[in-house]
C-alpha cells in the first residue's frame, strides 16, 4: 500500500501552486501532488476554479484521480464528470468501489449511465445494478457488495485460501461473515481468529452466532444509529430472506451521521432546506424565509398583545422596560430545554423514560432555575428601582415563564418524534416564537391580576 506524507495546506502552497497553474507547469504539479493523499488533494481543490482544478485532476493517475472524484461534492463532481466521455467515466468507475460506482452512476444521466454500464467490468457492472435498485437512503443504497465471506463447513485452512482470493476485490477487511451453501447469514469471524486457528477445524467452530446485521430497507440514519450502538467498523446487511448481500463500513455511516447533523443544524437555525453558503441567492432565501415569517407574524401578535393592555402600560410605565427580560429568558429556556431533548432523541442509545418521567425532572430544574433566577431579578429591580410591588411581579412572572417555557421546548420536540416528524424543527425560531408570546401572556397576566 503506498504511503502518503502529512500535508499542510499552507497559504505560501497555495500561491505556488497557483503559479504553477498559470504557467502550466505540469511537472511541479505531479511531483508537489506525488505522494499527497487523495483526501487532501480534493481539499486543495477547491481552493481554485472548476477549469484549474480540471486541469490538476488531468495530471493524476487514473486510480488517484477516481478516488478524488468519488470524495468531491456531487455539484463539483457533476460539473468534473460533464468533461469526461463514456470510455473515459468507464475507466474511472471501474476503478471503485461498487457503492461508490453506483453513486456516480446515479448522477449521470439515464442514457450515458446504461451506456456505461453495459461496458463496465462484467463482476461491477452487476453489483451497481443491483446496488441502483435501492433508494440512497437506505441500508442497500448505501452499502457495498465487496466483503468477505466463508462457508460454516469450511475447514480453517480452505478459509485462508478462499479469503486471500477475495480480498484482491476489498480494500479493508476485519471481520469474516459466515454464511451457509444458501448464503443465508450465520455469524462472523474475526481475522484474528482465523489465523490463530488450528488448521483441522471448521469454521462453524469458531464462528460467533451473535452478530448485528441491517436490512436492506433500513433507514440509513437507522444504520447508522446501530453502528454507533454497537461500535462497529462495519455491519452485514441481509435481505428479506436473512441472505447476505453486501456490508456497509464506518467510512459511509460518517457521512450520514455529518449529513444529518448539517440538516438539524439548518433546522435548529430556522432554515427548512439543506444549503450550502455558496447556493444561489434564492434557494439561499427560499431556505430562510418561511421561519422569518412565522417570527414576523409572532412579532406582531406580541405587538397587538401587548396593546390589550396599555391601560396598565400607561399607568406603570416601567411595565415595558421588563418585556424584553421575560420573553429573552423564555427563548433562552425553551431552546435550551428543546436542544437537550433533540439530542437525546438522535442518541441510539435513548430510551424512552415516559413522558411523565420526564415532565416531572425538567419541572425540578425548572422551579430550581426560576426560584434562583427570580430571587436574583427581585433584588435588582428592588435596588434599581425601588418599587417592591413591582419587583414582585416580575420575579412572579418570571418564574412562571422558566417553569412553562422548560415545559413546553421538552414537550414539543417529544410530540413531534411521536408523529414521525423531526424534532430539531422544535428548536430555534419556532421554540422562541412560541415562548415569547407565552412570556408575553404571563407576563401581563400577572400585571393584571396583582397590580
Amino acid at each position: 500500500m503506498k504511503e502518503f506524507v502529512e500535508f499542510e495546506l499552507t497559504k505560501e502552497f497555495r500561491d505556488r501552486f497557483q503559479a504553477a497553474l498559470d504557467q502550466r507547469d505540469r511537472n511541479f504539479i505531479r511531483e508537489s501532488l506525488n505522494e499527497v493523499n487523495p483526501a487532501d488533494i480534493t481539499t486543495l481543490l477547491y481552493e481554485f476554479s472548476a477549469a484549474e482544478s480540471k486541469y490538476t485532476l488531468d495530471l493524476l493517475p487514473l486510480d488517484v484521480r477516481a478516488l478524488i472524484i468519488k470524495d468531491l461534492d456531487s455539484e463539483t463532481r457533476a460539473g468534473f464528470l460533464k468533461t469526461y466521455n463514456n470510455k473515459e467515466l468507464t475507466d474511472i468507475i471501474n476503478l471503485l468501489d461498487s457503492d461508490d460506482a453506483a453513486d456516480i452512476l446515479n448522477e449521470l444521466p439515464i442514457k450515458t449511465r446504461e451506456e456505461i454500464i453495459a461496458t463496465l467490468d462484467p463482476v461491477l457492472s452487476g453489483q451497481v445494478i443491483d446496488l441502483l435498485r435501492y433508494d440512497s437512503q437506505v441500508a442497500g443504497g448505501l452499502m457495498a457488495k465487496e466483503l468477505i465471506k466463508a462457508r460454516d463447513h469450511w475447514s480453517v485452512v480452505q478459509c485462508v485460501e478462499e479469503i486471500r482470493k477475495q480480498a484482491e476485490t476489498v480494500s479493508k477487511f476485519y471481520t469474516i461473515f459466515v454464511v451457509d451453501d444458501h448464503d443465508k447469514l450465520l455469524g462472523k469471524v474475526a481475522l484474528q481468529d482465523i489465523v490463530i486457528a488450528e488448521a483441522n477445524k471448521q469454521v462453524a467452530d469458531i464462528c460467533e452466532g451473535d452478530v448485528v446485521s441491517v436490512e436492506t430497507y433500513l433507514s440509513d440514519t437507522e444504520v447508522a444509529g446501530i453502528m454507533k450502538k454497537y461500535d462497529l467498523e462495519s455491519v452485514p446487511v441481509v435481505n428479506v430472506m436473512g441472505q447476505l448481500v453486501g456490508r456497509i463500513t464506518i467510512d459511509d455511516v460518517v457521512d450520514v451521521i455529518t449529513e444529518q447533523a448539517d440538516e438539524d443544524r439548518q433546522l435548529m437555525s430556522g432554515i427548512t432546506e439543506d444549503v450550502e453558503e455558496d447556493d444561489t441567492v434564492w434557494k439561499n432565501t427560499r431556505a430562510r424565509l418561511p421561519w422569518l415569517l412565522i417570527g414576523i407574524f409572532g412579532g406582531m401578535l406580541s405587538a397587538r398583545f401587548m396593546g390589550l393592555f396599555e391601560d396598565q402600560l400607561a399607568r406603570v410605565t416601567a411595565i415595558a422596560f421588563f418585556v424584553p427580560l421575560i420573553q429573552a429568558t423564555g427563548g433562552n429556556v425553551g431552546i435550551q430545554s428543546s436542544s437537550l431533548v433533540v439530542q437525546s432523541l438522535a442518541s441510539p442509545d435513548f430510551v424512552d423514560e415516559g413522558l411523565w418521567q420526564r415532565l416531572s425532572k425538567v419541572l425540578l430544574v425548572a422551579l430550581l432555575n426560576g426560584l434562583f433566577l427570580s430571587v436574583l431579578v427581585f433584588g435588582a429591580n428592588f435596588v434599581l428601582f425601588g418599587n417592591q410591588d413591582l419587583s414582585f411581579v416580575v420575579s412572579i412572572a418570571l418564574f412562571s415563564v422558566v417553569v412553562f417555557a422548560s415545559l413546553i421546548g421538552t414537550v414539543t420536540p417529544l410530540i413531534l418524534n411521536r408523529f414521525g416528524f423531526n424534532p430539531a424543527v422544535a428548536s430555534g425560531p419556532f421554540i422562541t416564537t412560541i415562548n415569547d408570546l407565552l412570556g408575553l401572556t404571563v407576563y401581563f397576566l400577572t400585571i393584571h391580576i396583582m397590580l
